[in-house]
């Protein structure tokens, strides 16, 4: 099992910036990416991004070029950057680890959420 805990979020007016961060603990051995999903009220749980051990990134659409991903392999810790934040941003985030295969990323951990809100 693996243990994920995030930390910061909160509110913030639009393009403003705000930092996500998870530490995981457990059984690390066993995942080799971590990421950052997102869900808004009435919206299904939607794809921030994710980094894999070796460093490569994906971003949803609607964060390319305003959120950043990264990774601190040797303390298990995953950041997320979040810059020009929109309304539109507000979700509550979640941290989460698992597997990179083929091209996809497949999610076994989750962390408890963390409310971001972003006032116009």
């Amino acid at each position: 099992q693996v243990q994920l805990v995030q930390s910061g979020g909160g509110l913030v007016q639009a393009g403003g910036s705000l930092r996500l961060s998870c530490a995981a603990s457990g059984s690390i051995f066993s995942v080799n990416a971590m990421g950052w999903y997102r869900q808004a009220p009435g919206k299904q749980r939607e794809l921030v991004a994710y980094i894999t051990s070796g460093g490569d990134t994906n971003y949803g659409d609607s964060v390319k070029g305003r959120f950043t991903i990264s990774r601190d392999n040797t303390k298990a810790t995953v950041a997320l950057q979040m810059s020009s934040l929109k309304p539109e941003d507000t979700a509550v985030y979640y941290c989460n680890a698992g597997r990179f295969s083929y091209g996809n990323y497949y999610s076994d951990y989750w962390g408890q959420g963390t409310q971001v809100t972003v006032s116009s």
